[in-house]
């Protein structure tokens, strides 16, 4: 199944990943970190949780293979840097419900207009 966009398609498959790996709370706190502090070490990034820097690590490869973050090695870091492109295909996905649902909305509120019309007559 396919949702079209003005711009982008997104396919089923690459969303339901994105949102697998959005769904734990320890991967959106990575997120939110990285979003909010910019690109960081993995390190650095583990002094946040209480859990080992393998278990963050592995944390962050599920974010990694969404396409949610990209790593780069600079001599013996990694640095972890947020990917916005995968976000906005789940903002794009949440329009097309809202505008379905707006259309659903305006449809029964066209029913209740033409049956409370029909009523008074």
């Amino acid at each position: 199944m396919l949702f079209t966009h003005m711009v982008e398609r997104i396919d089923d498959q690459e969303l339901t990943e994105i949102l697998k790996a959005a769904s734990d709370p320890t991967r959106r706190a990575l997120l939110t970190l990285l979003a909010q502090h910019g690109p960081s070490r993995v390190t650095a990034l583990a002094t946040h949780f209480d859990m080992s820097l393998n278990s963050v690590s592995k944390h962050i490869k599920v974010l990694e293979k969404a396409g949610l973050v990209q790593r780069r090695t600079e001599w013996r870091e990694h640095i972890i840097e947020v990917q916005m492109a995968p976000l906005r295909r789940i903002d794009m996905w949440f329009t097309e419900l809202r505008s379905i649902w707006a259309l659903r909305l305006d449809s029964l509120d066209e029913i209740l207009t033409t049956e409370t019309a029909n009523d008074d007559d």
